[in-house]
């Protein structure tokens, strides 16, 4: 097991979206191999649960969350949204992406070590999280 892995928080994702980034992860996952192996890999250790239950402070698709990037000292405040929806200069980063799919599942406090496009890692810290 990696070290990074190893590392990796408990996260919770809601069922249906669950049942949808499953979806368009296995349609897209020629594009960026290695990204969508991730989000795989997100996906099945998450505990899944219902829309209901889902605590307000766990990230979510159309989750703003801000985040500080420990190894830069960056903090941003994104929202979380599919690929259709993503507009960087608005906010919106696709959960496709390493930051978007890094980021879902995690709670107000919880910090995961995650690669960028380059491999490169860095330990996301969640700062807030607002539901839309």
């Amino acid at each position: 097991m990696s070290r990074s892995k190893a590392a990796r928080p408990k996260i919770r994702m809601i069922d249906s979206e669950a049942d949808t980034l499953t979806e368009l992860t296995l349609q897209k996952q020629h594009e960026h191999a290695r990204l969508y192996e991730l989000l795989l890999g997100e996906i099945d250790r998450a505990t899944i649960c219902s829309a209901e239950s889902m605590p307000a402070n766990v990230v979510t698709m159309g989750s703003q969350v801000t985040f500080l990037d420990e190894k830069s000292g960056a903090e941003r405040t994104v929202s979380i949204v599919y690929p259709g929806e993503a507009d960087i200069s608005g906010g919106r980063i696709s959960i496709m992406t390493p930051i978007g799919a890094g980021l879902i599942g995690l709670s107000i406090g919880q910090s995961i070590q995650w690669p960028d496009r380059n491999g490169v890692e860095h330990k996301l810290t969640i700062i807030a999280v607002q539901q839309p």
